[in-house]
């Protein structure tokens, strides 16, 4: 579990493709001390475990599932990602309750300067937008956001402050970029439960 708090942009380092798989090193600096082999940490935002720990950067596997799910696939030398720990019990949680289970894959729609910050907004999958909800939570590339408008079927605006755009690849991708888009733990198990009701079941 995460919060959607990045705690660190890390570089793609290193690639081997394998069969139905992608090994990947990332370049993190300092940061690798806090890790340790087994541990999860989500990276834009998808729940992966650390495999290996060198005094840098840190290595894990994408298997098929995740590539195809995810952003992962499209990694090149030299990307930018997000990257956060598993959430403490004992922590506080800034950001919201964020499994680390990517739903799909979206795109940058637009970026609109409003004074210091930015409105991006997003074309998200149709079963996210199916349980989104204004002023409710988005997870995309791992980060926490408000969603402070919903602007068509599979689109949603989002403000993002200087400081997000700062220390998340947030501020760096343009329109057109691919993002992984995770959508509000509680919709989905509220959207579960009227499923039948909906559907007209008993």
């Amino acid at each position: 579990m995460f919060s959607g708090i990045v705690e660190r942009v890390g570089t793609v380092q290193a690639i081997d493709e394998r069969e139905q798989a992608r090994r990947i090193r990332l370049e993190v600096g300092a940061w690798c001390r806090e890790l340790e082999p087994g541990a999860s940490i989500a990276v834009d935002g998808a729940c992966l475990t650390v495999e290996s720990v060198s005094d840098d950067s840190v290595s894990l596997t994408a298997v098929s599932t995740t590539l195809e799910r995810t952003i992962a696939g499209g990694y090149a030398v030299g990307s930018s990602v997000n990257l956060e720990r598993a959430l403490r019990a004992d922590s506080r949680l800034d950001g919201h309750l964020v499994q680390g289970h990517v739903d799909g894959i979206g795109d940058l729609v637009s970026r609109v300067p409003e004074g210091d910050a930015q409105l991006l907004r997003f074309r998200i999958p149709e079963d996210v937008a199916a349980l989104t909800v204004e002023h409710g939570s988005i997870a995309i590339n791992g980060v926490s956001l408000t969603v402070s408008e919903i602007t068509g079927p599979c689109e949603v605006e989002v403000a993002m402050i200087p400081f997000t755009g700062m220390h998340t690849n947030l501020g760096s991708i343009g329109v057109g970029d691919r993002v992984n888009v995770e959508g509000d733990l509680i919709g989905k198990y509220v959207g579960r439960m009227l499923a039948p009701y909906r559907e007209g079941e008993p």
